[in-house]
């Protein structure tokens, strides 16, 4: 499979381990089970079109665009995913993609292509959290396997944003006074010592922990330490402003 670029260069190359063609174009059981979606964004047709076959030969979902702004104008399923970007676009650039999704909630992992790239380019990509910087003529598995590092990539964050979600969530249902029971048995103190610093009892301390612990759905401290961790909640005593839910 070759597309030509404007410079003339291939887009994809395979001819240099012709082998390799029919490992490539297996598809992937897995791929297509998570209905993983990659985008492709690239100025020219050719290298659209073959990028394209290639990807969907694998099993994965694509979609296309001509340039930055048709990609951020388009809807995108709720699914793991990756964007394949051409560095080089007319209005908006690749790079310059890049920085305007870091600064939205939806951001992708990116693989980024281009047919002039050079060291500095290469870095400021990577330094903004690229998964990979493929110079054109590229060999098909090793953009086949970026691609997949970088959906696995969007997998795991997807994962992690739905638990913070989630552990927002239960934190939002606590009382004010249960927050600060909570603040404090982070600490490791016992209902004894948490009933001195909140100026209330044990008894009334032990029922408010054990709200805590339902509604933070935690089955032991430890969790529950976990838990506020990945809130960023301070433990009581450690910052004069308390957590906020959210």
């Amino acid at each position: 499979m070759a597309a030509s670029t404007r410079s003339g260069q291939l887009a994809v190359s395979d001819t240099e381990h012709p082998g390799r063609r029919d490992v490539s174009r297996r598809a992937d059981p897995a791929a297509s089970a998570t209905a993983s979606v990659v985008f492709v964004v690239d100025d020219d047709a050719s290298v659209r079109d073959s990028l394209g076959r290639l990807i969907s030969s694998v099993g994965f979902k694509v979609e296309t665009f001509a340039n930055a702004r048709a990609f951020l104008g388009a809807r995108r399923p709720d699914a793991p995913g990756c964007l394949v970007l051409d560095v080089r676009l007319p209005g908006l650039s690749g790079l310059d993609l890049q920085r305007e999704l870091a600064e939205t909630d939806a951001a992708l992992p990116i693989v980024f292509l281009t047919g002039h790239g050079d060291i500095p380019m290469s870095v400021q990509a990577m330094k903004a959290g690229a998964v990979e910087f493929l110079t054109k003529p590229f060999r098909q598995q090793n953009l086949l396997d970026a691609i997949r590092s970088a959906i696995e990539r969007d997998r795991t964050m997807r994962a992690d944003r739905a638990e913070r979600a989630e552990l927002s969530r239960r934190y939002a249902s606590l009382t004010p006074r249960e927050r600060d029971v909570l603040a404090w048995i982070v600490t490791g103190l016992l209902n004894k010592q948490i009933a001195a610093e909140l100026g209330t009892s044990e008894a009334t301390v032990k029922e408010q922990r054990g709200h805590v612990m339902a509604k933070m759905q935690a089955g032991s401290v430890a969790e529950l330490v976990r838990f506020a961790s990945r809130l960023g909640i301070t433990p009581a005593g450690g910052a004069s402003n308390p957590p906020k839910a959210g």
